[in-house]
């Protein structure tokens, strides 16, 4: 059976669709003389005739063997043509893509792109986690967005600097820039020290700059709310004020800082050397635009 090949199984089903050799040349687009090849190594290769053949105008008729050789034939070539339905449809882009996320990054850049992905490409699969980690863990992802390069066999593409600015409850500062000194000693509602949030704050203690942090959380609607409510004020990247809708709100201030912090790097991540499926590929190319969008609108 290891010499049965498809184009065997699938002239086997044509002489028997069509009840003659002939017939079935004219459906395969084959000569009459190469479906009777096909059939004569078929033959062969399970070991006994799968057709009667009567001659002259009668039809071909399945032998007990030929029965039984037809109905696997029949279900090994509805999988070959699934398989290559499901092979198309990838190459099309209808595949799944796993993608890990943050907070920021899934309320502001990832909206967009699953939407334009679904729009072009309606049966993929599209899978999100979002995570709150100091060290990425790309595992299976296929792409993962980070605030940083990551380290070990990690590829990485830098989609934007994302600045940080002051949120504070509105009349705690006067209107305009504020300095990092001033922050010192001075009540400050946070993310938990990880991620780029660490890094933010040993960027203060450099300056000698020590905010008295009277929470954390990693709710950046927990945070917003906490300032609304006096708590103290809040240092957070420009995403997350954008998320948030800041601008709108009444009861919020937003202040640059000036001298600025080092701004948060935004990358997507992938495992080094791995090659991408047409709807990874698209989700880089959707990321990129949307964080070219969002430099600009800054």
């Amino acid at each position: 059976m290891r010499d049965t090949e498809l184009r065997h199984l699938a002239a086997m089903a044509a002489v028997a669709d069509e009840g003659s050799f002939g017939r079935a040349a004219v459906r395969l687009g084959y000569t009459q003389s190469t479906v009777s090849q096909q059939i004569a190594a078929l033959e062969k290769a399970v070991g006994g005739a799968v057709f009667d053949r009567p001659g002259g105008p009668k039809a071909v008729r399945l032998t007990p063997l030929g029965a039984v050789v037809l109905e696997h034939a029949r279900a090994l070539l509805a999988q070959a043509r699934a398989m290559t339905a499901a092979v198309d449809r990838f190459k099309a882009g209808d595949g799944r893509v796993d993608i890990g996320t943050f907070q920021s990054v899934s309320n502001v850049i990832l909206p967009p792109i699953v939407r334009t992905l679904r729009d072009e490409h309606p049966g993929c699969d599209i899978r999100l986690f979002e995570e709150e980690a100091d060290t990425p863990q790309l595992r299976d992802l296929d792409l993962m967005f980070f605030d940083g390069r990551g380290d070990g066999d990690v590829e990485h593409l830098k989609l934007l600097d994302d600045p940080y600015v002051l949120v504070a409850r509105r009349g705690t500062f006067p209107d305009g820039p504020v300095r990092p000194a001033h922050l010192d000693g001075a009540p400050m509602v946070a993310h938990p020290p990880i991620c780029d949030q660490a890094r933010m704050e040993r960027e203060l203690a450099r300056r000698g700059v020590r905010p008295h942090i009277v929470f954390r959380t990693a709710g950046n609607e927990s945070v917003l709310s906490m300032v609304r409510a006096g708590m103290g004020s809040a240092i957070l990247p420009r995403l997350v004020v954008h998320g948030g809708d800041v601008r709108a709100d009444d009861m919020l201030c937003l202040h640059e800082l000036r001298p600025e912090l080092p701004a948060r790097e935004i990358f997507l991540l992938w495992q080094a050397g791995r090659t991408h499926s047409p709807l990874a590929t698209r989700a880089i190319e959707i990321a990129v635009h949307v964080a070219e969008t969002i430099t600009r609108s800054a």
